[in-house]
C-alpha cells in the first residue's frame, strides 16, 4: 500500500506520522512538529504482533475455543436477548474506551440505548478527565480540554502546569512550553519539574489548598484583573469569601509549599503578558477533583486569562480520543453533541435522528466505577460488553473489579489482543487496530482529525462498527440503522451533534482529507471552525464565566499508624494506560519490564529494603508487589508506582475507589499505604 499520512494511536496529542506499511516516520504536524516519542516510533510493531487476535472465541469448559463470526455474533445476540427478556434491558451493560474513534463512540452509545435499551453505559474516560470536564462546564459553560491550539503556548511568557508530567506522558508537547517561564505543581520531582524555574511540591491531595493560597496572593498583591472580573465573570464575591481565609502562610502549613513560593508564582503569572494555567490527571484524580480543578480555574479567572488571545486555561487530555469519546454518547448521562440525556429537547432531537420515540430512550445510568461495582449484584447488570478498555488493570480496587466480572452471567470483550479483561470473557471478538481502518478522533485542543487506513487487517478480523452492525441486526434492528462504514456513521454523527455544544455538523471527511484544521464547534459546511473559544463570550447564556466557591478538605484517606505513607500512581515514558499494547512491544517492555516503586532511600531502609528488593505496598483494599527504586528527591512520606502492569503488580490493587461527588472520578492519586519486605517485615 502507498504511504499514508495518519496519527499516532496513543495519547491525545495525536502526533502526525506517516505509515509505509507498518514502518513509522514522523511528519510535520502542528502538535508534534516532526517529533515522536518512543511509543509513537514503535507503534507499527503492534500491527504485526504475534499476540494479535484473529478469530472469535467462545469459552467452552473453561477454555476459549475458536468459532466462526456468524456463530459468535448469533450466540452473543441470543444470550443478551435472553437476559433482557428475563431481567429487563438494564441487565445488559456496555463499557467503552477513550481510544475509540468518534464513530465508534457514537455508534456504541446509540447501540446501548436503541438496540439494547439499556441505561447502563459508561466508559474509561470517567477515570481520565471527568473532573476537568465537570469543572470546565461549570465555569465556562462548555468543556473542551484546551480551548486554544497547542501552538499558542509557544508565545507564552509563563505556563503553570498542575499535576501534569508531559515530558514523560506526551514528550513532543514540551517543545511548546520550553520558551516559557515554567511553574510545575507536582509532589514528585518529575522530568517535567526538572524543566521548571519553579517547582511547587505540595503534599499529595493538597493541590486545592495550594491554588487557594496562590489566588489569595494574587489578590493580596494587587494583581486581581478587576475590569475582567467585572465585565466577563460572575460569582467572585462568593468564591472570595472562602479564598480570603487561605492566606499563603495558612496554605503553607497544609501543603508544605512555602508562602514565599506561592507569592512568587502569583507574581510570575500576574507579570506575564501571556500566561496559561494547564491541569492534568494529578489534579483531577481525587475525590475532590472537580473542586480542585475549579480552584485552578478560579485562579486563571482572577488573572483574566480564559477567553483572552495569547492566554488561557486548559486541560491536557490523556487518552487518544478522550475528548471526542465523551462528546457523542459513551458517558452515562450524555447524548451526541455533548447534550444531556435528561434534557427533553435533546432527547427529542436525537431520537428524531435515530428514528425512535424519545420516550424509548433510557435515562442516565451508573458512572463507570459504580457500574463495575454493580456487576452481578442484585439489581445490577448480569452481562457486560467491553469495547476498547482493560478494566482489570485500569480500574481502582482492581481485584474487586475482577471479582465482579467473574460474577457476571455473561462477559463479551472486543479487542485486538487478549488483554487481562478479555482473558476472563465468555466471548472474545477480534477487532481492527488504528492503522487498519478509517476514523476520526478529536485531540486535546478540540481539533477533529482523520486517522486513515494504511494497511489491511488480518483475515478474520472485523471493525467494532461491523460488530455493532451485526449484533444490532440480530437483535431485530432495521437494516441500515447501525452502519458499518465509518464515513457513513460520521455523516449521521454530524446531524446528531448539530446545535449541541460540541457541534460537528460542518465537519466532513472531504474537508478533513483536504487538510482543513477544524476545531469544534463547526456549525456549518462553510464555517472555518473555532480554534480559540470564548474570545467574545463564554458558553453560559449570559456570556460570562463563573467563579465557583471551593474549599479544601484533603484526601479521602489519611495516613495512620498502620498505613503511615501515601501512595500515588502514574505513567512512565515507555508505557501507555493498562500496558496491554506497549507491553507487547519489545523495545518498550525491555526498558521497563515490570512494576517498580519509587521510594526515598531513608523510607526504604526503615522498612528493611534496599534498592532492587521486591517490596509489598499495602492499603486497606489490597497489596501490590514491586521492586524498590531509590529516588533521593522524593518526599519521605510518599511512594510512587506506575499502573501499567498486570497480576500482583497492579497498582490499582490498592488504590482508593472513593468518588468525586460531581464527576464520579475515583481517587487514584493518593491513598494511605504501608511498605514492607515480601516476608511481611516493616
Amino acid at each position: 500500500m502507498p504511504q499514508v499520512d495518519t496519527h499516532c494511536p496513543y495519547c491525545a496529542l495525536q502526533c502526525g506520522m506517516r505509515l509505509d506499511g507498518v514502518r513509522v516516520t514522523p511528519r510535520d504536524f502542528p502538535v508534534n512538529a516532526g517529533g515522536l516519542c518512543q511509543k509513537g516510533w514503535t507503534a507499527g510493531s503492534l500491527l504485526t504482533s504475534p499476540k494479535r487476535l484473529t478469530t472469535p472465541m467462545i469459552r467452552v469448559d473453561g477454555a476459549l475455543e475458536p468459532v466462526s463470526w456468524d456463530f459468535a455474533l448469533g450466540f452473543v445476540a441470543r444470550k443478551l436477548d435472553d437476559l433482557r427478556q428475563e431481567h429487563g434491558p438494564d441487565a445488559v451493560a456496555v463499557f467503552g474506551g477513550g481510544g475509540l474513534t468518534n464513530e465508534k463512540a457514537y455508534l456504541l452509545g446509540k447501540f446501548a440505548r436503541v438496540a439494547l435499551g439499556t441505561s447502563q453505559i459508561d466508559y474509561n474516560g470517567r477515570f481520565c478527565m471527568s473532573s476537568a470536564a465537570a469543572a470546565g462546564s461549570k465555569a465556562f459553560g462548555a468543556d473542551r480540554g484546551m480551548p486554544f491550539p497547542v501552538t499558542d503556548l509557544k508565545n507564552a511568557d509563563v505556563v503553570l502546569l498542575a499535576g501534569a508530567n508531559p515530558a514523560e506522558t506526551m514528550p513532543p508537547f514540551t517543545q511548546h512550553v520550553r520558551g516559557a517561564d515554567l511553574i510545575v505543581v507536582d509532589p514528585r520531582r518529575t522530568p517535567t519539574a526538572e524543566l521548571a524555574s519553579l517547582h511547587l511540591a505540595p503534599a499529595p491531595g493538597t493541590d486545592l489548598a495550594l491554588a487557594l493560597g496562590i489566588l489569595h496572593a494574587v489578590v493580596e498583591g494587587g494583581h486581581l484583573e478587576k475590569s475582567y472580573v467585572d465585565d466577563r465573570t460572575t460569582g467572585f464575591e462568593a468564591m472570595w469569601r472562602i479564598a480570603a481565609s487561605w492566606w499563603p502562610e495558612r496554605a503553607e502549613r497544609v501543603t508544605g509549599v512555602s508562602a514565599a513560593d506561592m507569592r512568587l508564582a502569583a507574581a510570575k503569572l500576574a507579570g506575564a503578558r501571556n500566561a496559561y494555567i494547564l491541569t492534568a490527571r494529578g489534579t483531577e484524580q481525587h475525590a475532590t477533583g472537580t473542586a480542585t480543578v475549579g480552584a485552578w480555574i478560579n485562579l486563571a479567572l482572577s488573572l483574566g486569562l480564559p477567553g483572552r488571545a495569547g492566554s488561557g486555561y486548559g486541560c491536557l487530555t490523556g487518552q487518544g480520543n478522550g475528548q471526542g469519546g465523551r462528546e457523542h454518547g459513551q458517558k452515562a448521562d450524555q447524548l451526541p453533541g455533548y447534550r444531556k440525556l435528561d434534557d427533553p429537547a435533546a432527547r427529542e432531537y436525537v431520537a428524531g435522528v435515530w428514528g425512535v420515540e424519545p420516550d424509548s430512550l433510557p435515562g442516565p445510568g451508573r458512572s463507570a466505577s459504580e457500574l463495575l461495582e454493580a456487576l452481578g449484584q442484585d439489581g445490577g447488570p448480569k452481562a457486560l460488553m467491553v469495547f476498547g478498555s482493560n478494566v482489570v488493570v485500569s480500574a481502582p480496587r482492581s481485584q474487586r473489579v475482577q471479582d465482579r466480572l467473574s460474577a457476571l452471567d455473561f462477559l463479551v470483550v472486543a479487542d485486538f489482543v487478549l488483554s487481562e479483561t478479555a482473558a476472563l470473557a465468555d466471548v472474545v471478538l477480534p477487532v481492527t487496530q488504528w492503522a487498519e481502518e478509517d476514523g476520526t478522533l478529536t485531540n486535546l485542543e478540540g481539533r477533529v482529525l482523520l486517522r486513515r487506513k494504511a494497511i489491511d487487517p488480518p483475515v478474520g478480523v472485523r471493525s467494532d462498527l461491523d460488530v455493532l452492525n451485526g449484533l444490532a441486526e440480530r437483535l431485530g434492528q432495521p437494516s441500515g440503522r447501525f452502519p458499518a462504514d465509518a464515513e457513513t456513521v460520521f455523516e449521521e454523527l454530524r446531524v446528531a451533534s448539530k446545535g449541541g455544544i460540541a457541534d460537528y455538523s460542518g465537519v466532513s471527511y472531504e474537508r478533513l482529507r483536504a487538510g482543513e484544521a477544524l476545531h469544534w464547534p463547526v456549525p456549518a459546511d462553510d464555517h472555518p471552525g473555532t480554534p480559540r473559544m470564548f474570545l467574545d463570550a463564554f458558553a453560559h447564556p449570559d456570556g460570562r464565566a463563573r467563579f465557583v466557591p471551593v474549599e479544601h478538605t484533603g484526601p479521602a484517606e489519611l495516613p495512620d499508624d498502620e498505613f503511615p505513607l501515601q501512595a500515588t500512581t502514574g505513567r512512565v515514558l515507555q508505557h501507555y494506560q493498562s500496558g496491554a499494547q506497549t507491553r507487547l512491544i519489545g523495545e518498550l517492555n525491555d526498558v521497563v519490564p515490570e512494576a517498580f516503586v519509587e521510594v526515598h532511600p531513608d523510607t526504604a531502609k526503615r522498612a528493611g529494603l534496599e534498592e532492587g528488593d521486591p517490596a509489598v505496598v499495602r492499603s486497606r483494599r489490597g497489596e501490590t508487589v514491586a521492586k524498590v527504586r531509590f529516588v533521593q528527591s522524593l518526599r519521605p512520606d510518599l511512594v510512587f508506582l506506575p499502573f501499567h502492569f498486570p497480576g500482583e503488580q497492579r497498582a490499582n490493587l490498592f488504590t482508593n475507589p472513593a468518588l468525586d461527588p460531581v464527576s464520579r472520578m475515583p481517587e487514584f492519586k493518593v491513598c494511605a499505604v504501608s511498605l514492607s519486605t515480601v516476608d511481611g517485615a516493616a
